[in-house]
């Protein structure tokens, strides 16, 4: 089954050599939509400053500006960006220099193909659990930190209570919650409010049909999970 691209991850590539610098740039759109390149450091910081890039693939030999120089100066201020440097055996000693830059990983010339996957993927796996996402499909998630659904990144429109009980959910993927606390929660400043099912039923309904319909499942006896993919 062909895997779906990579839609909320954005890669820069800085590097020279004009046919490594193809070949990468479309082996990379195999897998991610929105993918950079430059061919000289100082580009590839221009691009950096105005695209901010979730991952940053550079080699160390470039010109205007070297790789080294440029992880550096983006390192003064972004500890967070993920790095992977491309480099030649002959280039240990700027490597080793390079390492003590909070690098993801290295890379050693020629690069191969299923090595630079594998460090990608960890690498968007890594993102993603950093700003704590909770993926409800390939292309829809949760973002815990902002309490927004986003689906292909655009952010779907949930009313208050649907937001509340979403994020219940998604707090504990895996994890059945009682239709009861579900009422609680809502009406948690209104103690005489008695407990009704059917407001509950119905509120899991119309959240279903903003959700991928898979993702949120009924517990027979226990009330309601998120599945995350």
């Amino acid at each position: 089954m062909e895997m779906q691209k990579i839609k909320d991850i954005s890669i820069l590539l800085a590097e020279d050599e004009e046919e490594l610098r193809e070949f990468l740039k479309e082996y990379l759109q195999i897998f991610f939509t929105k993918v950079h390149t430059a061919e000289s450091g100082d580009e590839a910081y221009k691009l950096y400053e105005d695209k901010k890039p979730d991952i940053i693939i550079t080699d160390i030999n470039m010109p205007s500006m070297d790789g080294l120089t440029l992880i550096s100066k983006i390192r003064e201020e972004d500890k967070d960006t993920k790095i992977i440097v491309m480099s030649a055996h002959s280039e240990e000693a700027k490597l080793l220099k390079a390492i003590e830059l909070h690098l993801e990983t290295y890379l050693i010339k020629p690069i191969n193909a299923e090595k630079l996957k594998y460090v990608l993927l960890e690498a968007v796996e890594n993102i993603r659990k950093a700003i704590k996402r909770v993926y409800l499909s390939e292309n829809t998630y949760w973002e815990m930190q902002s309490q927004t659904l986003y689906q292909d990144n655009i952010p779907v429109s949930l009313k208050a209570r649907e937001i509340l009980v979403l994020n219940m959910l998604c707090s504990n993927p895996n994890q059945p919650i009682s239709p009861q606390d579900i009422f609680y929660a809502i009406y948690k400043n209104d103690k005489d409010k008695e407990f009704s099912s059917d407001s509950i039923t119905s509120l899991i309904k119309r959240l279903r049909s903003k959700i991928p319909k898979e993702s949120l499942t009924n517990v027979y006896g226990a009330g309601y999970k998120i599945i995350p993919v």
